[in-house]
Order: C-alpha cells, then sequence, then structure tokens
C-alpha cells in the first residue's frame, strides 16, 4: 500500500495540470471536452515561449531591440553548464572554490555562466564570488558568513549558480536587447 500512496503523491501534480477545453463544435458534431496539455514539451521552448508572450502582451515593447537569439544561446549555456560541466569543490577560508571544467563549446559556456553570475550576485547577501577563467572553463570561490557556510556546502556549485532569484528578469533582459550584467 505505501508503493501506491507515493504513486498517488507523484502523479497527482500532474493530474492536476491538466486543463479540459471545449472542443471545436465541427468535432464529432457535439461540444465535449479533453484534456489539454500545458507543458511545450522541452524546458528551453519554454523560458523563451514564456518570454514572447510576455513580450507581445506589453505594448511597450520596442521590437527593433528584442533579440530572442541572445536568449536561446543563453539558455544553451545554462544546459552545457548544468549537464555537461565537471566540478570539483574544495573548502576555502570562509567559502568554497569551485574548479569547473568542461570540453568543446562547454567551456565557453562555463566561462560566460560563471563570470555573469558572479558579477550579478556579488554581495547580495553578504555572499561574495569571485570568477578567474581556465584553459578549461572557469574557478569560481564564494565566500559566506559563518552562518551560510552548511548552505553553501548543501548548494555545491550548481545550487550556487541557482542562488538568487534573479534569472528569470535576466531572461527578459536579455530577450528585449539589454546587457545584464553591466
Amino acid at each position: 500500500m505505501p508503493r501506491a500512496l507515493l504513486l498517488l503523491v507523484l502523479l497527482a501534480p500532474t493530474c492536476a495540470l491538466a486543463q479540459t477545453a471545449p472542443m471545436p463544435p465541427h468535432h464529432h458534431g457535439a461540444m465535449s471536452t479533453m484534456a489539454v496539455p500545458l507543458e511545450p514539451g522541452q524546458s528551453a521552448f519554454a523560458a523563451i515561449q514564456e518570454i514572447v508572450g510576455i513580450l507581445e502582451a506589453d505594448p511597450a515593447t520596442d521590437w527593433s531591440k528584442v533579440n530572442i537569439e541572445a536568449l536561446r544561446q543563453h539558455l544553451i549555456d545554462m544546459d552545457s553548464v548544468t549537464m555537461e560541466a565537471a566540478v570539483e569543490a574544495e573548502p576555502v577560508d570562509g567559502g568554497m572554490q569551485f574548479d569547473i571544467s568542461g570540453t568543446g563549446p562547454v567551456i565557453g559556456s562555463i566561462q560566460r555562466m560563471v563570470a555573469a553570475h558572479a558579477a550579478t550576485m556579488d554581495g547580495v547577501d553578504d555572499w561574495h564570488f569571485a570568477a578567474t577563467e581556465t584553459a578549461e572553463g572557469a574557478v569560481l570561490t564564494v565566500t559566506v558568513p559563518e552562518s551560510d557556510q552548511a548552505k553553501l556546502r548543501g548548494l555545491g556549485f550548481i545550487g550556487v549558480m541557482t542562488h538568487g532569484m534573479h534569472h528569470q528578469m535576466h531572461h527578459l533582459m536579455l530577450a528585449r536587447g539589454e546587457h545584464p550584467h553591466h
């Protein structure tokens, strides 16, 4: 019985997301309802779709500056760093040092992502970030208050990269043709 309960708990959010929508009248001659999928099928596509919807809904959007390709390239970098980078972590005085490496195009993704995150988040909540490029990627040193030492160790590199709810606005700024790291 515990397995069945676990399955129900895991599937409940999926079922809750399904919506029903009326079918067009030409469908079997009468109105009926069916579940309509909400997930666009791929996370980068979904992020871009969300941003395009925001831009289209904003009458102040300056379409001459919009650059969805810049957002797509950034999402490629995010995926590469998240899924393909190798990370070695070691404690340093007051924090952690992360040596992030990759091969081929992943190297550039690492360098761009780590430098941008360090520039954006340095000083927020008294966390300090220093990024240095290497031939294989980058080194990120993060120092935090004593009270956040366990949190930093628990987050590790990729958790640190997600720290702070700035990513969504960062994506919107990229799409609008702005420079979020300056």
